[in-house]
């Protein structure tokens, strides 16, 4: 059944977290409509944590505000807590109990009268219902915590990485799980560092850097950011460092990188790799090999979390 949704699940205001002399989250402004499902994401260290903590009350920030769901998140904790599910990054199970029990258990602690049975049957472990987690598989443990997750029926889930770790097939399935949650009116907060785990079901994203908020779209605007700019790589003979300025000069040039005998210039869709070649031969050297890919939403991100490093289109992940 459909709930009655507020304009905003979470709204940060100047949100900010300092460690002594490291400044985790800096001044975020946040905003998650209810509904949507939310796609946070930054390199490991980014400040992704840091911020669900404070918006959990966890931690307490250093300077702004958080509401969640309405509701302030340092004064309103307790039914905070009653009214959203968390699935926090890597928090293990009890081997000797079975999926049965840890769903109990999470009921308990809420208060509910959830039906253990019903929840573990909505992420696919009902026939796994009186097996102890100390069999479960990777993928089965965390749709294990996200059916304690579900207990409460919440108006918001908390996803910390909720699909780190898991094989392709454990990855798609969590997805599925998450996409069929928002469609009961869940507003989903699914925090990751690889683009594409939350490329296929988020309607927004925000990527955070170095504990700030550094672009925030649709996946679609992010589509229209990258374009359909392509990398041509070329592999020559002789010393190429003197060419990169004059590839730099070559209409829809966007950047030229050079490492040892390859050159990567990045084209948008009016480049053409016929001049970039000609510009590479006329200065001496010789072609030995050359090839083009398209750009990718992996580019962007990697574009904005790798501190300005050139990135090649093969990127799909930063790396803790």
């Amino acid at each position: 059944m459909l709930r009655p949704m507020s304009p905003s699940a979470i709204e940060t205001q100047n949100l900010t977290r300092q460690f002594d002399d490291v400044l985790a989250v800096d001044s975020l402004d946040l905003t998650v409509r209810s509904g949507e499902i939310y796609g946070f994401l930054g390199p490991n260290g980014a400040g992704k944590s840091t911020t669900i903590n404070m918006l959990l009350d966890y931690i307490r920030p250093t300077d702004g505000s958080a509401t969640v769901l309405g509701l302030d998140a340092q004064t309103d904790i307790k039914e905070i807590h009653q009214r959203v599910g968390v699935l926090p990054d890597d928090v293990g199970l009890y081997d000797r109990l079975t999926a049965r029990k840890h769903v109990e258990f999470a009921i308990d602690v809420k208060e509910t009268d959830d039906d253990p049975d019903a929840l573990l049957e909505r992420v696919g472990l009902a026939d796994a219902a009186d097996r102890k987690a100390g069999g479960f598989s990777k993928g089965m443990g965390q749709r294990l915590r996200l059916a304690m997750a579900l207990v409460g029926d919440p108006e918001l889930l908390i996803l910390d990485e909720p699909t780190s770790g898991l094989d392709p097939n454990g990855a798609r399935e969590l997805r599925e799980i998450v996409r069929e949650e928002n469609e009961r009116g869940t507003t989903v907060f699914f925090s990751s560092h690889i683009l594409g785990q939350v490329e296929a079901v988020c309607d927004r994203v925000g990527i955070m850097n170095n504990g700030r908020m550094v672009v925030e779209d649709t996946i679609e605007g992010l589509r229209d950011e990258v374009g359909s700019d392509t990398q041509l790589t070329v592999q020559v003979g002789g010393d190429p460092d003197g060419v990169a300025g004059q590839l730099r000069e070559l209409d829809a040039v966007t950047s030229v990188s050079v490492e040892g005998s390859t050159i990567r210039v990045g084209l948008s869709e009016r480049g053409s790799k016929t001049a970039v070649l000609s510009t590479i031969e006329d200065a001496g050297l010789t072609v030995d090999d050359f090839s083009t890919e398209q750009a990718s939403l992996d580019d962007l991100f990697a574009s904005y979390t790798s501190k300005g490093v050139d990135t090649g289109p093969e990127t799909a992940e930063v790396d803790a």
